[in-house]
């Protein structure tokens, strides 16, 4: 799956009644199966990017084509059926269903893609980033880390035609960090999964061939506060 932004923009309200300029992306693309990692400063709008890349987040104006298809076009119900189905999201945050064990979070991941819930392909998966003695632990009882994994399982468990990780490796210990990056990697490459990935570790990053400073193609114009 290909992705394009065209001319996005993004700005938020301020309190004064101004508008603070986040994103201002004159193009920005992702071949089908392409893997790159997107670094940057901390508030430089590497969240909100991949928010506005999902359809989480309306960009003010602009085109985000997600396999030619317009996410900005799309009411907001059509935007959540198309993400469910053909976009996967390891957020920063987790966001995990905290009444939910790690097992059932990952099986709730397949049923809002539309998939049949496959019990033996979750559970593969939650092994694969060893969690297989965590099948039935909700949320709270588990680490930060176990969460992140968690997060992750769920993300790949659709197959995917777009990855978007948002500091898949920062909540995990250095002995997961790289079991966590090569699931991801391996996964994308083996299904053909474009993979967009934002990262403050330089060790991560480095592997990469494609990596991209935001700042590059990112030119957030300041706007007068309005009178």
């Amino acid at each position: 799956m290909s992705l394009e932004l065209r001319d996005v923009v993004k700005t938020y309200r301020e309190p004064g009644g101004g508008r603070l300029p986040v994103l201002k992306i004159a193009s920005f693309s992702l071949a089908a199966g392409e893997q790159a990692v997107l670094v940057g400063s901390s508030g430089g709008g590497k969240t909100t990017l991949l928010n506005i890349i999902a359809g989480i987040t309306a960009a003010d104006s602009g085109e985000v084509l997600v396999d030619r298809t317009d996410l900005t076009k799309l009411p907001e119900a059509a935007r959540d059926r198309f993400r469910a189905e053909r976009i996967g999201y390891v957020f920063q945050t987790f966001n995990l269903l905290q009444a939910f064990t790690a097992l059932e979070n990952v099986l709730l991941g397949m049923s809002f893609g539309g998939r049949h819930a496959d019990r033996s392909a979750a559970i593969e998966l939650l092994k694969r980033v060893g969690l297989g003695h965590r099948l039935h632990h909700k949320p709270a009882q588990l680490s930060v880390g176990e969460q992140q994994r968690t997060s992750v399982a769920r993300a790949l468990v659709n197959t995917p035609k777009l990855l978007l990780a948002d500091e898949p490796t920062a909540n995990v210990d250095a002995a997961n960090q790289q079991t966590i990056l090569d699931l991801l990697r391996t996964s994308c490459r083996e299904n053909g999964v474009s993979l967009l990935l934002v990262t403050h570790a330089p060790e991560v990053a480095n592997q990469f061939d494609r990596v991209e400073k935001l700042a590059d193609f990112n030119n957030p114009v300041p706007q007068i506060a309005a009178r």
